[in-house]
């Protein structure tokens, strides 16, 4: 019997060993230097997908580089069906990989950690479900060479940092240019996961940290859960990265600049994954390997991360659990939402940074001052990290707004975030809330594709307005609502209106002809002595107009029935 037990047990361990050579990455097989080409990271996940039932490989929407996002859902049970996971009352953590793929470590590091869940090396909790995007910009992977981050230390090659359109996918995740985007957009809501992770390398400055991390900002999170991230969340993340041999800092959010006199929290609006994610109530955070440490060492580290936000949301299940739908309630009834932010610099924490002495010495390329870093004179300083933001330009929560048909680019946006909305029966009139943009300044150079627009003032009326049957009303009585302000209110900083979703209401396309409108003008100047005096006011006032016959009838014009009234009406109307 004991001869038998013992086979047994030889046997597996044979087979165990054997199941992990075939396993073997080519991160490991290199000794730490080399990151697999996008066709080897696909089939690599669909072999451990074979040979493991905790692992299931999902092929998922489309992306510009002609291929489909690839889902790895990792759990227990085997379980991919996410209505279930939820029912069964699992936490879901979205990690994101190769975003930027010139930086890749979360790609190795992923692999490494599900190949130790499936061989029994790591065991991944009952309660947790990972949902793995193994490579998310699939045309920069593929994009490969050795030349890509010329300052970077490792891996011998990786793919470049703008995807099949030449986008930086980690600034569309509001704009949606990229098919990425829109499937990104999927995934996150059939996952709807509590926490996210996008791993990433930093390269702002020189420091002794391997690892360093931007959780999104605590008070733009907000309530409960942004009371929770900042008190408890991540100083348990920094703690167990402590105890795993990792001295954690924030994201050292410098540039041209030295960090040791401190620096502010990195600010995430909806365009980066992190600030998107934390629209839909989700614990998010950026992991930031720092690129000049060699790439074996920043793997392990982005390992160890994540295993410490397994860890940290196994034990934590409930209580981020009852966070998330508590906010998720109070977003649903709140009486107003902030638009912007502002650093406040009289609030700080103080946190201890091992840095190198910095200094300027002549450069030998253009013979002025240059920064650098001297590795042979390691400090350790206690410096200030600003993280405070404190609050401003609130909006009133509409009872619902109302979107013309028309302007189906942001519907479909809408829709495929599964906003609640609905297309009106017939054809109706309401009393609405109605903006005209009265100012705003267009960016004079692109900016992944677009000349964003900011600095928006806008001026409200109320008014009746006649809509069509189809155009689709959406209420403001559900957990969408905090995404909702951000992307239909014009002033929010990424709002859709920012970026030129509603740019052709700030072209005229109605006019008239000078010499046919002069003797209308001069009629209906006549019967309207108020418009009259105010036409004689703005000549006394203004030398210039009072020289332009030209303004002088434009004038007229715009303040008579025949302006057209579509010009900077903003067709996103709010219903009180």
């Amino acid at each position: 019997m004991k001869k038998t037990v013992f086979y047994l047990l030889f046997t597996m361990s044979l087979f165990q060993s054997s199941f992990a050579q075939n396993l073997t990455t080519l991160f490991e097989q290199s000794g730490g230097t080399k990151t697999p080409t996008y066709f080897e990271i696909v089939d690599w996940w669909k072999r451990l997908d074979e040979k493991s039932g905790k692992v299931k490989v999902l092929t998922m929407g489309e992306t510009d580089a002609g291929f489909p996002l690839h889902l790895i859902v990792v759990g227990n049970n085997g379980d991919y069906n996410f209505e279930n996971i939820r029912k069964n009352n699992k936490r879901v953590i979205l990690i994101n990989n190769g975003i930027h793929p010139g930086e890749p470590d979360g790609i190795d590091a992923s692999m490494l950690l599900v190949r130790d869940i499936v061989t029994n090396k790591y065991k991944i909790p009952d309660n947790i479900v990972l949902a793995i995007i193994p490579v998310y910009n699939i045309g920069g992977c593929l994009n490969r060479s050795s030349n890509f981050r010329v300052d970077q230390n490792g891996p011998e090659e990786f793919g470049s940092r703008g995807n099949s359109q030449n986008l930086d996918l980690n600034r569309d995740f509001i704009k949606c240019d990229s098919k990425e985007a829109r499937s990104f957009t999927e995934i996150f809501h059939l996952t709807a996961p509590d926490v996210f992770i996008d791993n990433h390398v930093s390269n702002g400055a020189d420091y002794q940290h391997v690892m360093t991390l931007a959780a999104t900002q605590h008070n733009k999170l907000g309530g409960v859960m942004g009371d929770y991230l900042d008190k408890t969340f991540e100083p348990a993340v920094y703690e167990a990265m402590k105890k795993k041999g990792y001295d954690l800092v924030p994201y050292v959010n410098v540039w041209n600049d030295t960090p040791d006199k401190g620096w502010s929290a990195f600010w995430d609006t909806p365009r980066y994954a992190s600030g998107y994610a934390a629209l839909w109530h989700c614990f998010s955070f950026v992991n930031e390997t720092h690129m000049l440490k060699p790439y074996h060492q920043r793997v392990k580290a982005t390992y160890s991360m994540m295993e410490s936000f397994i860890e940290f949301t196994a034990k934590n299940s409930e209580k981020i659990k009852s966070l998330r739908e508590e906010t998720v309630q109070a977003v649903k009834t709140a009486p107003q939402f902030a638009l912007s932010w502002t650093l406040d610099k009289s609030q700080y924490r103080q946190i201890l940074y091992k840095g190198f002495e910095a200094g300027y010495k002549l450069s030998e390329v253009s013979g002025l001052p240059r920064l650098f870093y001297d590795k042979s004179k390691p400090y350790e300083k206690i410096i200030p990290h600003y993280d405070h933001y404190v609050s401003g330009n609130f909006i009133s929560r509409p009872k619902a707004y109302i979107i013309p048909q028309g302007w189906w680019k942001a519907i479909e946006l809408l829709k495929k975030n599964k906003v609640e909305m609905f297309p009106l029966k017939k054809d109706t009139v309401i009393a609405v809330e109605i903006y005209k943009i009265v100012s705003y300044k267009s960016s004079q150079r692109q900016y992944e594709t677009h000349h964003p627009n900011s600095e928006i003032i806008t001026e409200s009326t109320t008014d009746v307005v006649k809509f069509r049957k189809g155009d689709w009303y959406i209420p403001m009585n559900q957990a969408a609502n905090r995404f909702l302000i951000e992307v239909l209110e014009p002033t929010a900083e990424d709002s859709y209106f920012a970026w030129n979703f509603f740019d052709a209401i700030l072209g005229q396309k109605e006019g008239f002809s000078a010499y046919a409108f002069e003797d209308i003008a001069a009629a209906y100047l006549k019967n309207n002595l108020t418009l009259k005096s105010k036409l004689a006011d703005k000549i006394l006032a203004d030398s210039a107009f009072a020289k332009n016959g030209s303004a002088q009838l434009n004038f007229v014009y715009q303040n008579s029935p025949w302006a057209e009234p579509g010009l900077l009406r903003y067709p996103v109307y709010r219903l009180k």
